[in-house]
């Protein structure tokens, strides 16, 4: 199985006919994916080729979800203009919104996941700035390489998207059933937690790879959720090690104050809830093989 993206899910991209859009959604074909169309007001009722095959422009996400029974959308629209593109995927009630877009305005962000929250959650957002959703062998929203691994039991959440492909990589010969790159914005949708609790129930995962980074407390908060919550074994990975106090080290999120967020609390947290911590990417793949020849 998969979780959150599998072969059944119908994908349209807003943003499709701009040049990052056309690009990945050129890639996420290759992988597999279904995708059934884009959305682009200004090109609304138009049809664009791409390697052969022919995919409609709609003017709305509504239109998209009537017209082709879309599910899920990915998300390449301009910062300046994220937040009113993810406002109409959850006024549409899509399934899923992922948004790749990096530079949306923090305001933005919090704008749009407060607005989904009013609206009852029933659109599940990934990200922003992030690289998507891969299920091997099934389906892939984003920008991940579809070609670095394949089907296999292990679960995979990240911030990082450069390191969720490492990580990928080094397992590609055990392989996957999905990897979530949540994003490393200081406001996400969807969490470190919120992907522990779908990978523990989903019957084909048998562990997990969590990838956080230094910086605010969501690893400590996924300790406590894995401590309680998770049997399946889980191997962590912070990035941010040798970062600076009170300096912000690539994601906007990734900025520690004091003895907060630094890499090893969340290690020592994690550590305490069980879970085995590497402190190079390298090292979390070696812990990793040693849990699936144990299991």
């Amino acid at each position: 199985m998969a979780i959150f993206l599998n072969e059944n899910s119908k994908v349209i991209v807003q943003g499709m006919t701009g040049s990052e859009g056309m690009k990945h959604t050129r890639r996420m074909l290759k992988a597999g994916t279904e995708i059934v169309g884009g959305v682009n007001p200004r090109k609304a009722g138009t049809k664009v080729d791409v390697d052969g095959t022919s995919l409609p422009v709609f003017a709305s996400v509504q239109e998209a979800m009537a017209e082709t029974g879309a599910n899920t959308s990915v998300v390449f629209v301009p910062p300046a203009f994220c937040r009113d593109a993810v406002i109409e995927a959850i006024d549409a009630e899509i399934e899923l919104a992922i948004v790749i877009t990096e530079g949306i305005p923090v305001h933005d962000s919090v704008t749009f996941w407060n607005y989904a929250e009013s609206k009852g959650n029933k659109t599940r957002i990934v990200g922003p700035n992030c690289p998507g959703i891969a299920s091997p062998g099934k389906s892939n929203a984003g920008i991940t390489p579809a070609d670095i691994t394949g089907s296999g039991p292990i679960g995979l959440v990240s911030k990082s998207g450069t390191l969720t492909y490492q990580l990928m990589y080094e397992l590609r010969d055990i392989g996957f059933s999905t990897s979530v790159g949540i994003g490393g914005d200081p406001v996400i949708g969807t969490t470190h937690i919120d992907c522990l609790k779908a990978f523990e129930a989903d019957p084909e995962t048998k562990a997990i790879v969590m990838i956080g980074e230094i910086g605010g407390d969501a690893e400590e908060r996924a300790a406590e959720f894995i401590k309680a919550n998770v049997t399946k074994p889980v191997v962590g990975y912070i990035a941010g090690f040798t970062a600076p106090v009170g300096k912000t080290m690539g994601h906007a999120g990734a900025i520690i104050s004091g003895s907060a967020g630094t890499a090893d609390a969340k290690k020592e947290a994690l550590e305490a809830a069980g879970v085995k911590v590497g402190k190079t990417p390298s090292e979390t793949a070696r812990l990793m093989r040693e849990v699936i020849e144990n299991l």
